[in-house]
């Protein structure tokens, strides 16, 4: 009964009653979006760089190595040598060495050229169809060909970059030979290959280069050799049969020998040249973390850098504007129990012959000032209500932005009980503390004094 009237009570001044709850709303729904947004954000960045102890790439910032590589948010730093990079993956220290090449992507999603580790990595199984094993398979992940409605025997072609609308590589065409299992990671938004497919896709372009080279290389010593044909013919002149035989075989000499020579080094630069992003390593001993990225420093043209140390920094950056905003909400939710106080306290005047009546009809001081307290809670629950309600949409909007930008998504259905418990306790706690007041004033009423003053 006594919940009936306070609950009648609230609306009876409906602008006061809005304003308090639009202000509770707004606070709640700001901390509860932040409090999802910490969990989930910090959980899929752990996630990914479970098994990575370190990041083998080029120079350049360590963080957006770690972000292009294990995350794929970012573009990398750029390429560093295969060969170079094997000496380092087959160290003994090395555990587990999983390497990366990118350079393409379809319709957004980017195509990494790794190996099948990739996959166990991330727990990752084909659900449907085989693990690619040619050059041009691919294994698709779980996000894009629900989206893309890709299916096993599909085939794509490729542009060029992380850009949709990059150059297309029309030459081959990626056949689907797999779909990975959903895991809520990474790998679900990617499209994996052998790294040699990458290479294959890329060499033509390459070797168009090279023949361009070698032909201008041609060229020059062709035309050298004219210059000493005049020169032996003008020093030699009283010779002539014999320097046109020894000039015949000085020019088969000259003229081969280069060639062969060019086309050796040609050679060994497409043995030696190839080229991969990234490695994600994991050691067998841990010492090898802290001395790693100083010996590789100092005596190659890679980083290496460490997941852990520069998400951490991140962390702490993404830190700051996330404290900000709490500060925020918190304030607000100060200024809504600030409101609260203010509504009940006005209304006491107008109230009180109304709070005399019910003493008079039998009610008791206690139960005066239970129904100060219960309007006041009426109003904390309605707005912790609307306003988790209101940072899941927010959560929504946020993860679709996330999605089409990153390859992240939200989910704005979990619950952080804890947090959200402790959120709960501290609106109910602060409509308490609004109602204090205006409830003990209630409690302390003469009756027959308000009546006479009637």
């Amino acid at each position: 009964m006594i919940t009936k009237i306070a609950w009648k009570n609230i609306w009876f001044k409906p602008l006061n009653t809005a304003l308090s709850i639009i202000l509770l709303t707004a606070s709640v729904a700001i901390i509860t979006l932040l409090i999802l947004l910490e969990q989930q954000f910090e959980k899929k960045f752990n996630d990914n760089i479970d098994g990575v102890d370190m990041v083998l790439g080029a120079q350049g910032s360590p963080l957006q190595l770690i972000l292009s590589s294990v995350y794929q948010v970012d573009a990398p730093t750029g390429n560093i040598d295969y060969t170079e990079a094997k000496k380092w993956m087959h160290h003994p220290f090395v555990k587990s060495a999983i390497p990366l090449a990118f350079g393409d992507n379809y319709r957004g999603f980017r195509i990494v050229g790794t190996t099948p580790e990739y996959l166990s990595k991330y727990g990752a199984t084909v659900s449907n169809g085989k693990v690619f094993s040619k050059d041009f398979e691919v294994v698709v992940g779980s996000e894009i060909a629900k989206k893309m409605g890709i299916k096993v025997g599909d085939k794509f072609f490729g542009s060029h970059g992380d850009a949709e609308e990059g150059e297309v590589h029309d030459s081959h065409a990626y056949v689907v030979t797999g779909i990975a299992s959903p895991t809520g990671k990474v790998v679900d938004n990617l499209i994996l290959c052998n790294i040699q497919s990458v290479w294959a896709m890329h060499d033509h372009e390459h070797e168009e280069g090279a023949e361009e080279e070698h032909d201008h290389a041609h060229e020059a010593v062709a035309d050298t050799h004219d210059h000493h044909d005049h020169a032996e013919e003008a020093h030699n002149h009283d010779h002539e049969a014999h320097t046109d035989e020894s000039h015949s075989h000085d020019h088969e000499s000259h003229v081969g020998e280069p060639h062969d020579h060019n086309h050796e080094e040609a050679t060994v630069v497409n043995e030696e040249g190839k080229e991969i992003t990234a490695v994600l390593l994991k050691f067998r001993n841990k010492n090898a973390i802290f001395m790693w990225p100083r010996i590789i420093a100092q005596n190659t043209k890679m980083q290496a850098a460490l997941p852990g140390i520069e998400i951490n920094r991140l962390f702490t950056l993404f830190g700051i504007g996330l404290n900000a905003l709490q500060y925020l909400a918190y304030g607000i939710m100060l200024i809504s129990g600030i409101s609260i106080f203010i509504a009940l306290f006005n209304t006491l005047k107008d109230r009180k012959y109304e709070f005399a009546l019910l003493r008079v009809n039998g009610a008791s001081r206690l139960q005066l000032l239970s129904l100060v307290l219960i309007e006041s809670l009426l109003l904390c629950v309605t707005g912790y209500v609307f306003g988790t309600i209101v940072g899941r949409i927010a959560l929504v909007f946020i993860s679709g932005s996330s999605e089409d930008e990153f390859k992240m998504s939200f989910n704005p259905f979990e619950f952080v009980w804890e947090k959200e418990g402790y959120l709960f306790l501290l609106t109910i706690f602060v409509g308490i503390l609004a109602a204090v007041i205006p409830a003990v004033k209630a409690y302390s009423l003469n009756i027959s004094k308000t009546l006479a003053n009637a």
